[in-house]
């Protein structure tokens, strides 16, 4: 297999060079000795074909089964990655990428190098992000799982478009093409498979320019299982997205606690209301409703903790909420959460100023409760808020 090509591309470059060098074609591997060579037969005739000036730089990750061997007899750059994990060796991939632009797809021979044209055009016209659109592209079958092609990925990407507003249908597609410089400026962390949402969430915030092509997704020349754990890597892209959205994690269903607690609260504040004749709604949905109020004010003072910290540490632009850090000082979240504070302890005295008036003897229970009911929530509430206020000032301390 080595013989079809024989020309060392890397060779007349010098190591610590990379000026005129346009692209880079970076495969991450880990034993993909039955499918690398034809992998880099396909990247060698793009750039012979197409008079790209380019390298190919394979990233082992500890490859047992003569990967290595096979990409060094083509003359292509290898390069070590100690830490485990497809985001580990891509960042490493791409530190060592000396080309403007670098493409990067699995060595699995699912992706098509020779057709890497459309990406390169789409960052030759300024594109910061190329990404590649399987279901537009065409899928073989036996090429994605079920659960891949109708659950996970469609899922997983509208979740993207939704909580990142990114244009991208294919969030999770390997093959895809970036300029090395956008990339390296965004601080990527990850070392597991969420590294390729961490890539589009991160060039989200900083407002890249994200274009998509169409991608043609052949089935793998592997005779073993995927590297890809269904399960395991799913939550892990979900949970990224997740963590960097604190309004969708946090604020928005803290939101709709908070109304739906309060609306249930002050229909029942005055009496128990009566669905049919034998079901009843009183003090013990009342008490629902008021906890409700209670974990919507958690969530909502944890989504702007966490946004403040996010933004103090850079993990996410702190353009965004300015605004909000300005407003939401610690003398304002004082004062709002006193307020709460204040008007819970008024209705704690005024339910015993009740239970004296029957000289501490038998009350109105179904008043009583309510009344305390509210109060306590009230309290919770306004304690919350505070000591939220006080943790939002620690986090704004400068090491």
């Amino acid at each position: 297999m080595a013989g079809s090509f024989s020309t060392d591309i890397n060779s007349a470059l010098p190591r610590n060079d990379s000026i005129g060098i346009e692209l880079t074609i970076l495969m991450p591997c880990l034993n993909e000795a039955e499918t690398l060579a034809s992998c880099i037969e396909k990247a060698l005739s793009f750039l012979t074909n197409n008079q790209v000036h380019g390298e190919i730089v394979i990233a082992d990750n500890g490859s047992t089964d003569g990967s290595r061997q096979i990409a060094e007899s083509y003359g292509v750059r290898v390069i070590d990655v100690q830490t485990r994990g497809y985001g580990a060796a891509l960042a490493a991939g791409i530190k060592a990428a000396r080309g403007r632009y670098v493409i990067m797809g699995d060595a699995d021979d699912s992706y098509d190098f020779s057709a890497l044209m459309p990406f390169l055009e789409g960052l030759r016209a300024g594109s910061d992000i190329v990404m590649g659109d399987r279901f537009k592209g065409g899928i073989d079958p036996g090429a994605m799982p079920f659960s891949h092609r109708y659950l996970g990925n469609p899922v997983l990407s509208y979740l993207g478009r939704l909580f990142f507003h990114l244009k991208c249908k294919d969030f999770h597609c390997g093959l895809r093409g970036f300029s090395r410089e956008a990339i390296n400026k965004l601080g990527l962390k990850t070392t597991g498979m969420e590294f390729a949402s961490e890539m589009l969430v991160r060039a989200g915030l900083a407002d890249l320019d994200i274009t998509s092509v169409p991608t043609h997704l052949a089935k793998d020349g592997r005779s073993r299982p995927p590297h890809l754990k269904t399960w395991r890597d799913g939550w892990r892209h979900l949970r990224f997205l997740l963590l960097f959205s604190p309004r969708w994690l946090f604020i928005y269903p803290g939101l709709a606690m908070i109304v739906l607690g309060l609306a249930a609260a002050f229909a029942l504040l005055p009496g128990p209301i009566y669905i049919t004749p034998a079901i009843r709604l009183d003090v013990h949905t009342l008490t629902a409703a008021c906890i409700c109020i209670l974990v919507g004010t958690q969530a909502i003072t944890f989504g702007v903790l966490a946004r403040r910290y996010a933004s103090f540490r850079g993990f996410l632009p702190a353009n965004e909420h300015n605004w909000l850090i300005r407003v939401l000082t610690l003398e304002r979240v004082l004062l709002l959460g006193g307020g709460i504070l204040f008007f819970g302890m008024m209705g704690v005295v005024w339910a015993f100023s009740v239970w004296r008036s029957a000289n501490f003897g038998p009350i109105d229970y179904s008043y009583v409760m309510r009344l305390m009911i509210a109060s306590m929530t009230l309290i919770g509430s306004g304690v919350q808020i505070s000591l939220s206020g006080f943790l939002a000032s620690v986090i704004d301390i400068e090491s």
